[in-house]
């Protein structure tokens, strides 16, 4: 990383912090006793940088998009936003919430149809199907679609507020193709580990969050130049609570229906895309 400029303790830089991700210039603020500083990945984007620290210096608009003219409520540009500078995040986050709406209304039949295996009632009981057979029969969407199921509000969130978190950093750093890559090798990853520990009911996208933990970790650790930052804090915060939670403790106090092992099987697809990829950035820089 590079220091730019010293900037003081108490400026609010969130309109500035947001329009240099859409610029997609990589960046961080730290915080001393001296004020914030302010810090840039890549030395070539100093110019672009420099312009927009002069536009929010002189209160001109930042965001690079055209406005029209102004109706009443909320532009509908803006609503798109999201979409256009993280489109894999939004969208899959947008799926799982559709998915959570249809349970909601249709119930069972959205988890039989998203199950890792197909799952059905045959007098009385639970029938389960072959993920093998089913994949043969065209039902090829299994290894992934049980990411989009999610048991509860406090599931939901929980997933969808590091999805968002992390999701928006890889896009506007290496792009939607790399954030892409990792939503699929992680989410079919961890269902399979999961399901390969004996468990046929399950959901969420928390296996994809782990990993994305852990591709932002390794990429800001091994290739620090890469923009790339996560509080260590909150890494010995999620890796504890996985380890709580495969603990009998966890089930003492309500947290023991917990996919242990699609965590597991998410981090660990995420160190390994992580060193992939920063050994990758190393050897370029």
């Amino acid at each position: 990383m590079y220091r730019v400029m010293q900037l003081p303790p108490d400026l609010d830089t969130r309109e500035l912090r947001r329009a240099l991700w859409a610029h997609r210039i990589g960046h961080r603020i730290t915080e001393d006793a001296e004020g914030q500083t302010l810090w840039l990945a890549d030395p070539r984007q100093q110019q672009e940088m420099m312009g927009l620290l002069a536009q929010w210096q002189r209160g001109e608009p930042l965001m690079p998009r055209e406005r029209g003219p102004r109706s009443a409520g909320l532009p509908a540009a803006s609503l798109l936003t999201p979409l256009r500078l993280a489109p894999v995040t939004a969208v899959t986050l947008a799926l799982c919430l559709v998915v959570f709406a249809a349970m909601a209304v249709f119930g069972d039949r959205v988890i039989a149809a998203l199950a890792i295996v197909p799952l059905g009632v045959i007098n009385g009981s639970l029938a389960v199907g072959s993920l093998v057979e089913a994949m043969l029969a065209g039902q090829v969407w299994r290894p992934l679609s049980p990411a989009f199921l999610h048991f509860g509000w406090m599931h939901l969130i929980f997933n969808m507020l590091w999805l968002w978190y992390f999701g928006r950093q890889v896009e506007a750093l290496q792009g939607s193709g790399r954030m892409l890559l990792i939503v699929l090798a992680a989410g079919i990853g961890a269902n399979l580990a999961q399901y390969a520990a004996g468990t046929v009911l399950f959901g969420g996208m928390s296996g994809v969050d782990f990993a994305l933990l852990g591709y932002v970790w390794l990429m800001s650790r091994r290739a620090p130049h890469s923009g790339f930052f996560v509080p260590q804090m909150l890494v010995v915060f999620m890796l504890g609570w996985m380890v709580f939670t495969m603990t009998d403790m966890a089930g003492a106090v309500g947290f023991g229906n917990v996919a242990n092992e699609a965590h597991l099987g998410g981090l660990v697809v995420g160190l390994a895309l992580g060193w992939y990829y920063s050994g990758r950035a190393r050897r370029q820089r």
